[in-house]
């Protein structure tokens, strides 16, 4: 670790923030997991199971996250392969992996260019625009609620568009380290910065903040443009952004401390 500086704290939720730490880590920052969004499976499995058995019925899956591909294979029934002529879509190269994992073939992943300027349902756009969407079945499989835009595109393409819900985002319950460290994150804030990933983790942090926190001393890795925005509305001082790969994210901390 190089010596004097912040320490960096991962809010992204648990399955994927001992990943980050690792990385940053070995990227010679102080990294922490404080993750601040928790997952639980989605309200309605009988939902999921139904999309296993009409999985060949789709041109197309689109993956919100890491959680949405790992909960949805959770219910993958014993010996199911992924369908020859079914597309698997996602925003991210850590969810294009997690599908990977999961046993879609790459020759069927779908996802934004390695040099895309973000990486969101616009970057995605770019890759799947050129196709034939007229009378396809495409299936969203995300959290509780989400961005439209996406199904939007598809639709007006002709695409008859559905969305199953895989997992629910809560608001997680800190166990007495993690609340140290938001404490002492919150009474010295040069010290700290925090790595945001979603929007939803900045409007969970001042939920679990005392009320009337002052935010104008903290300061912020974001990972997309609409998260700084969020952060810059709740009064963080300093912002900044960065693709969510290590050595941008890295190298963005550093220019903070």
């Amino acid at each position: 670790m190089s010596p004097g500086l912040p320490r960096l704290l991962v809010t992204r939720p648990a399955a994927q923030a001992d990943e980050w730490v690792a990385g940053l880590k070995a990227e010679g920052l102080a990294a922490v997991a404080l993750p601040l969004i928790a997952i639980s499976a989605g309200s309605n499995p009988a939902a999921l199971d139904q999309a296993w058995q009409d999985l060949a019925l789709n041109r197309m899956l689109v993956f919100v996250s890491p959680n949405a591909v790992q909960q949805f294979f959770a219910h993958r029934p014993e010996g199911q392969v992924w369908p020859a002529q079914t597309l698997a879509a996602t925003v991210g190269p850590g969810s294009a992996r997690a599908l990977r994992e999961a046993g879609v073939p790459a020759s069927l992943v779908r996802e934004p260019a390695a040099d895309a300027p973000s990486f969101d349902s616009e970057a995605l756009w770019q890759v799947l625009a050129p196709l034939d969407w007229q009378g396809a079945r495409v299936l969203l499989v995300r959290g509780d609620g989400g961005r439209e835009w996406l199904g939007e595109r598809l639709r007006a393409r002709g695409a008859v568009v559905e969305a199953v819900q895989s997992y629910s985002r809560v608001l997680p319950s800190l166990n007495a380290q993690e609340q140290q460290q938001l404490a002492e994150a919150l009474a010295a804030p040069h010290r700290h910065t925090w790595l945001l990933s979603s929007s939803e983790a900045v409007a969970n942090l001042a939920a679990l903040a005392p009320p009337g926190t002052d935010w104008s001393r903290a300061r912020a890795v974001a990972t997309h443009e609409r998260i700084a925005e969020r952060a810059t509305a709740q009064g963080f001082g300093r912002v900044v952004l960065a693709r969510p790969q290590l050595p941008a994210v890295a190298a963005a901390a550093r220019a903070l401390s």
